[in-house]
């Protein structure tokens, strides 16, 4: 099992590792730095750095895990990047449904590819226990939320981090749950309360959960997670029958 410490989820499956900047929020890369260090302690899925890299052998992972669990899909990587071919993308969507006792949190800047891909290959829709959602950190990306919309699936969610800026007014209709982030890390980039406060009091109107993982920096434990003198963990509610 790979544990994960972020705050809204509870494994890491990376079937794919490494990916290639797209946007601001890619500039200070986590994964790009994790990846780094495991190249240099010898992890054998990592001798191609941070290229795009399938891994075949990693597939069957979460069949393996018995315990059910939320599991986030490529965390060092982006399943719908160009150079991830469709049959590999394939594949992982028949081990998310053959595992169904797990929920599956699959994140992407590129939900362009990721609406081609349910429409022509999961004709019947996505199911609840896998979870769709895309990155947005800018007003200039919020065309992502739009696409995110189209995709056929029970659950869609966004992902505001590293949020970069007030985003303004946007809808969340069709979204069915909201993380926001500051950066962390070195070079991270500040966050202010007014941002996270419009965004929380919007999910709150429209009664959307809302996750408040973190005001970052370059000791995010120091700063914690507390807005407004409490946490917010709100998740989606998933049918019994998934669980």
């Amino acid at each position: 099992m790979s544990k994960s410490k972020i705050e809204w989820t509870e494994a890491t499956w990376n079937p794919v590792t490494g990916c290639t900047k797209l946007s601001a929020g890619c500039k200070n890369c986590y994964a790009e730095r994790m990846s780094r260090r495991l190249l240099a302690m010898g992890n054998a899925n990592y001798v191609n750095g941070f290229r795009v890299t399938e891994h075949p052998h990693m597939l069957d992972r979460p069949k393996r895990w018995r315990k059910p669990q939320r599991i986030f899909v490529n965390s060092m990587s982006d399943l719908f990047h160009p150079e991830v071919s469709s049959s590999f993308v394939a594949e992982v969507f028949e081990t998310m449904r053959s595992a169904d006792h797990h929920i599956y949190q699959v994140l992407t800047k590129r939900p362009e590819r990721m609406l081609e891909y349910v429409t022509k290959h999961e004709s019947d829709g996505v199911p609840p226990h896998i979870w769709l959602g895309t990155s947005v950190e800018q007003r200039r990306w919020l065309s992502r939320v739009d696409l995110l919309r189209e995709v056929p699936a029970a659950i869609r969610f966004l992902s505001l981090e590293p949020l970069l800026e007030d985003l303004g007014e946007f809808s969340l209709s069709g979204i069915s749950w909201v993380i926001v982030g500051g950066e962390s890390g070195p070079g991270s980039r500040g966050m202010e309360r007014d941002w996270v406060a419009s965004i929380r009091d919007k999910c709150v109107a429209e009664s959307v959960p809302f996750f408040f993982k973190q005001w970052g920096g370059v000791n995010k434990s120091k700063t914690g997670r507390i807005l407004d003198d409490r946490t917010w963990d709100e998740m989606p509610e998933v049918p019994l029958a998934v669980l």
